[in-house]
């Protein structure tokens, strides 16, 4: 099979195919022919960051082909999406039964890979921040793989104001699209009127302004891999708080709570009232073209690469 290899630092140039043996699923793992990848944030940045070779792992959706020992929950021919912490970019993966679900038959794999894992993280960014109906709201990265799906639920669960901050003025159409009132870029001095509660998925340099952007008593809910660090006085003057947000620690910890986001999720995406947008879809040999368009802050919603 084919599968993409990372294997130094230096930038979407570290990436090519190779052809390697279809993998065999372990005890509790599922061997899945993927139909869709996609490709996001956290693994873009290893590859930037990293000196040293990784598997480039995300979100896979396919069809299941054969079981690991242990597996009763699904058989082959079913198709799943989950998200895979080994190789991802590839024709076949292999993914934990926990961190796998089923695709409706009205679904296709895009849309899993577009809707699901992102749409998890921001629906559980905003059950972090605690909205009432009547706040007003900030989402960094607005037109990102999450962003996107974070500003719609925001705008529909009541939000007075929907502020979408992004790297570049000529997204703007995209997200008022969405449901965003206002729309801000990184660089300008001040973003408006403040908010009640932000959702960021930046981090970095970024954190500080987007406190600042806070009302008193405001919530901040960090959810990005990008670091960053805020000044604590800088909090307490407003009686400001951050919140950290982890969806690995919500599939691992508390697997009710996971499997009725997924419901609800799919139920919010089959009757019209979440839509996964997907910005292009590359073939799989094309990971590197894939990954600068993240890099570049250039997306409109999804990547996905298509083995």
């Amino acid at each position: 099979m084919r599968r993409v290899r990372y294997t130094r630092s230096g930038g979407p140039e570290a990436l090519f195919l190779e052809d390697v043996a279809v993998p065999e699923p372990g005890p509790g793992e599922l061997l899945v022919r993927a139909e869709a990848v996609g490709v996001t944030l956290p693994v873009v940045r290893k590859v930037r960051e990293s000196g040293e070779a990784i598997a480039l792992g995300g979100e896979i959706a396919g069809e299941v082909v054969a079981l690991g020992e242990g597996v009763t929950t699904y058989a082959p021919g079913d198709r799943v999406t989950g998200l895979v912490f080994g190789h991802g970019y590839a024709d076949h993966a292999l993914l934990r039964v926990a961190m796998a679900s089923p695709v409706p038959d009205a679904a296709s794999a895009v849309d899993a890979v577009a809707l699901v894992r992102s749409g998890l993280v921001a629906h559980g960014a905003l059950r972090a921040a605690r909205p009432e109906p009547g706040e007003a709201a900030l989402v960094t990265a607005a037109a990102s793989g999450v962003g996107h799906l974070a500003v719609q639920p925001a705008r529909s669960e009541g939000a007075s104001r929907v502020v979408a901050a992004v790297s570049d003025r000529r997204k703007a159409d995209f997200v008022r699209g969405l449901g965003a009132d206002d729309v801000v870029t990184y660089d300008e001095a001040s973003w408006g009127e403040p908010v009640d509660y932000v959702l960021d998925a930046v981090g970095g340099e970024l954190l500080r302004p987007a406190v600042g952007a806070l009302a008193p008593h405001g919530r901040l809910v960090a959810y990005s891999s990008g670091g960053g660090s805020v000044a604590a006085y800088d909090l307490l003057v407003g009686a400001k708080s951050v919140i950290g947000f982890q969806m690995a620690l919500i599939a691992r910890g508390r697997p009710g709570t996971y499997e009725k986001w997924r419901e609800e999720l799919w139920r919010m995406f089959l009757t019209g009232g979440l839509r996964a947008a997907v910005h292009a879809e590359f073939p799989l040999e094309d990971a590197a073209r894939a990954h600068a368009v993240i890099e570049e802050r250039a997306n409109l919603g999804k990547v996905v690469l298509i083995p």
